[in-house]
């Protein structure tokens, strides 16, 4: 397989993103599973930035990562959500030390390969897991319930833990076809509907002793992954503005009309709607702006060998950036609809799709929890919870 370079890869997204663009409204009006578009952008190998050169990647930063995903988010976010567990299976390769697991699964990520996640589960406290995982002679066996399963439906390989005899955490990946495990189209928030984030049902499910994941970081550890996991819905949120104001500027264009008393004949030149525009292109242009910010921060706690104090400023720098790109989102996604009058809550256009989309993902942890911790390490020096939301 040959070798391809970040600009290469980059290339190939230019030409896919406009394709993916087209209908992504109707299909969220309609709920349209896009597996079609998933499966470009993964043959495609837009998922190997990350993947060393060595291994046959691109070895891209974290800022061309992230650029990327604002950047499908700004088509469709719902996408660019479900291809989180994709992006973060990378990151963790890449902090472990088991050259064997990097071999195994970037071979899989180079063949076009899609990965989706089925850790969560609903009914216990926050972060519980129920599951369990039993030997089973050289293998194990796995039952349980999970839901949240990000990207499972689109995915060839599914990642899940459960607990073993010992109440400790497994975490192992299994091909979507395996006999027992059952991917259930049942996710029913109100917004991001087409990131297939149900349930997953592990039936009795074989587990390969080779599909055991090293176990990356210890309880209580500080690790890169997590700021690397909460600036993607950063970025996510970054693209949602963006999304946002690209049809408010359609809308007032193509659809709006001036109200009675408006000193304008034409949508384009009334004051309030150039303001309107102009305050949703701001609230877009400083979400991307921080979230960008704190990938930089990201790649220099990479340039620093992860040592303690840069993954610290990561995690403190991603919090900010989420807190600013949520808030901006959820705003530019509101002054749409000023752009014009009612007709921009017909159905049709699908304008409230951005709203819904913004708060659904700000909803997978409070915003002010975020601040409330960049305060404290500002006013006392007090370092992040290692909760896995920091």
């Amino acid at each position: 397989m040959s070798f391809l370079s970040v600009p290469e890869l980059l290339q190939r997204a230019a030409v896919l993103l406009p394709q993916i663009a087209e209908g992504a409204a109707e299909r969220e009006r309609t709920r349209q599973l896009p597996h079609e578009q998933i499966r470009q952008l993964a043959a495609a190998r837009l998922l190997t930035l990350r993947i060393p050169q060595r291994y046959g990647g691109s070895e891209s930063s974290v800022r061309e990562v992230v650029q990327l995903v604002i950047d499908l988010a700004a088509v469709d976010s719902n996408i660019a959500q479900s291809l989180r567990p994709s992006f973060a299976f990378i990151e963790s390769l890449l902090v472990q030390k088991s050259e064997a697991e990097r071999q195994l699964w970037f071979a899989h990520y180079l063949q076009g390969e899609v990965f989706g996640n089925a850790g969560w589960e609903v009914g216990g406290a926050n972060g519980q897991v129920s599951a369990r995982i039993v030997p089973e002679g050289e293998h194990f066996r796995a039952n349980g319930s999970k839901y949240y399963s990000t990207g499972a439906l689109y995915a060839d390989w599914v990642s899940a833990v459960a607990l073993d005899e010992n109440e400790e955490p497994v975490s192992f990946v299994v091909p979507r076809d395996r006999e027992g495990l059952e991917l259930v189209d049942d996710f029913d928030a109100m917004g991001q509907r087409l990131t297939a984030s149900g349930t997953t049902r592990l039936n009795n499910v074989l587990v390969r002793r080779e599909e055991i994941r090293t176990r990356v970081v210890e309880e209580g550890q500080r690790s890169i992954i997590t700021p690397f996991l909460q600036l993607f819905l950063g970025a996510v949120q970054a693209g949602i503005a963006r999304n946002a104001l690209n049809d408010a500027v359609a809308f007032a264009k193509e659809h709006a009309r001036p109200i009675k008393h408006s000193s304008a004949s034409r949508s384009v030149d009334d004051p309030y709607v150039e303001f309107s525009v102009g305050e949703i292109s701001a609230r877009a242009f400083a979400a991307e702006a921080v979230v960008l910010r704190a990938a930089d921060r990201i790649d220099a706690a990479w340039a620093n060998a992860l040592d303690h104090q840069s993954v610290t400023r990561a995690a403190i720098d991603v919090a900010q950036a989420q807190y600013i790109a949520a808030e901006s989102a959820l705003k530019a996604a509101e002054l749409l609809f000023d752009v014009g009058g009612a007709s921009t809550t017909g159905r049709s256009h699908n304008l409230d799709r951005h709203w819904r989309n913004a708060r659904t993902v700000a909803n997978h942890n409070p915003r002010h929890w975020k601040a409330a911790v960049v305060g404290a390490y500002r006013l006392k020096d007090t370092e992040p919870p290692t909760s896995g939301l920091f």
